[in-house]
């Protein structure tokens, strides 16, 4: 009886300790490639949707129960009759997705610019099916939708207005004119758009001023919903580009959608990212978290009017941690992908065969310096200091080439390549950069190895200022085969939208190449 009552005893101290609410938090809440959050609240469950651009699945979603844990728990466009991505790269795709829930139906509006502009899906459980597109006729990037009563609003921002219209969000019919209601506070791209009903007022929440240094939020009101709106006086009620936040890692904080916890308390989610190595930035614009005071027919005020920063004072939901994605993949125990790993562009899925010891990548003709379709597969980098290490057996090769790449665009991006032909085998350090020595388009081989065998391992390091790469043939030493400063993949010298990934491709005239194992630390 002793035992178990210390047994008993012991449980509700550890249930206590779990359900405790933290005094601070750390940003960014989701690491690396997130751009664009949106968020809504079930009950006591949160779910989140970011951008995707090029990339196939699109529009990973997020699952949390106290705001700062998340875990994802799939992609929304599963399915290639739900996301063409003919042409796309990371300037295209997808853009800022809202997610919203009305009636047991959970919404998700989004852009796929440059293959048919805007359309909504919906689904009754987070976690999908999610239906075929419906496609809207208002375009302008960034839709979002408010619901009230038996009435569907859309605001989205075509011609650089914020336009809103009624929609059937069961049919795409849109119902009303498209009509502008507000400008912003005169920052360029007013975009980002989202309506909320509070006491009485309809608020508009905007990002202006693009999504590089100068990215901050802007808030309006109106008794009508078309207006006109009273811009804040206090605008903006996010930004970094000021005194405060001017020596913060954290810049470009923007794009945000509020969100109330079921303790009556707001939030904002948006995005941001961190400099490294000066005024660059790699990992892409993550996910980032901050209280809101709003008292009941006032403005709302944003931390306090303070500066975002990696640690964030503010008290918390009861904390609740989610399971990780894994750390260590060995693929021969695998049988799909989860929900993680992402392709550019739709996949062939022919090109990709867990053969129960191994991941096999078939060589497709396309290399990932293009958009055309390409054996590729990867996974968002979210911490500036990380190894990754791969274990492949090339001897299925013939004149193709297999490896990891470091990718922030089609024309910037670091490969860690074996290469087989006829005669030889070797490894090396190859480069597509967009500024190497102001010489745009650039292609260097660093460096090459001979190798014995076919059977390699692969390694890529990072601590946040340089890549190196290094090559083990069999069960020999690492050799170095070259390195790399970050900020040349970066988004201020590459471009794009997105930001690294680390993917694993096969290419060439045939044949294919067994990954073994990817483990991450």
């Amino acid at each position: 009886m002793k035992k178990l009552l210390i047994a008993a005893c012991s449980l509700v101290m550890a249930l206590t300790v779990f359900a405790q609410t933290a005094k601070e938090y750390r940003n960014p809440i989701i690491p690396g490639y997130h751009p664009d959050p949106s968020c809504v609240r079930v009950g006591a469950d949160y779910y989140l949707v970011n951008s995707s651009f090029q990339y196939f699945p699109g529009v990973p979603i997020f699952h949390s129960r106290d705001l700062v844990n998340w875990e994802q728990i799939g992609n929304v466009l599963t399915r290639k009759s739900q996301l063409p991505l003919k042409d796309a790269t990371s300037w295209l795709g997808i853009y800022a997705p809202t997610i919203r829930y009305n009636n047991g139906t959970y919404y998700m509006i989004t852009t796929n610019v440059g293959n048919g502009g805007n359309f909504l899906v919906t689904a009754k459980d987070p976690r999908g099916p999610w239906s075929e597109p419906v496609w809207l006729q208002q375009q302008g990037i960034d839709p979002s939708l408010l619901f009230e009563g038996d009435t569907c609003w859309m605001v989205s921002n075509p011609n650089s207005h914020i336009t809103l219209c009624r929609i059937d969000p069961n049919t795409g019919k849109q119902l009303s004119p498209s009509t502008p209601i507000w400008d912003g506070t005169g920052g360029r791209y007013p975009e980002g758009p989202h309506i909320y009903k509070k006491d009485g007022y309809y608020y508009l929440l905007i990002s202006e001023g693009g999504t590089e240094l100068a990215h901050h939020l802007t808030i309006a009101r109106s008794r009508n919903i078309y207006g006109p709106y009273e811009a804040n006086p206090n605008n903006p009620i996010l930004t970094n580009c000021n005194h405060k936040g001017e020596s913060k890692q954290i810049q470009g904080t923007g794009h945000g959608d509020f969100v109330q916890d079921q303790n009556g308390n707001w939030w904002v989610v948006f995005l941001a990212y961190r400099n490294f190595g000066g005024s660059y930035h790699h990992l892409g614009r993550e996910t980032y978290l901050a209280p809101v005071s709003w008292p009941e027919g006032e403005w709302p005020t944003v931390y306090g009017g303070e500066a975002i920063d990696t640690i964030m004072h503010a008290e918390t939901l009861p904390l609740q941690p989610m399971p990780k994605a894994p750390q260590d993949y060995n693929f021969g125990s695998m049988t799909q992908f989860g929900p993680e790993w992402i392709h550019l562009g739709q996949p062939d899925e022919k090109a990709y065969e867990f053969t129960g010891k191994a991941l096999r990548l078939h060589a497709s003709k396309a290399t990932h310096d293009s958009t055309d379709p390409n054996t590729w597969v990867g996974l968002r980098q979210t911490s500036p200091n990380v190894s990754y290490e791969a274990e492949i057996d090339c001897s299925g090769l013939k004149d193709a080439a297999a490896g990891m790449s470091v990718y922030q665009i089609n024309d910037g991006h670091a490969d860690l390549v074996v290469s087989k032909t006829k005669s030889t085998i070797k490894s090396q350090l190859r480069m597509k950069l967009k500024a190497i020595d102001y010489v745009v388009g650039s292609q260097i081989i660093t460096n090459s190895k001979a190798l014995k065998t076919g059977k390699v391992a692969l390694r890529i390091t990072s601590n946040g200022l340089m890549y190196n790469f290094f090559v083990k043939d069999g069960n020999g030493q690492w050799n170095s085969l070259g390195s790399l400063n970050c900020s040349l993949l970066s988004t201020e010298v590459a471009g794009g939208f997105t930001g690294v990934t680390v993917g694993l491709f096969c290419n060439g005239d045939s044949g294919y190449a067994d990954f073994t194992r990817l483990k991450i630390n």
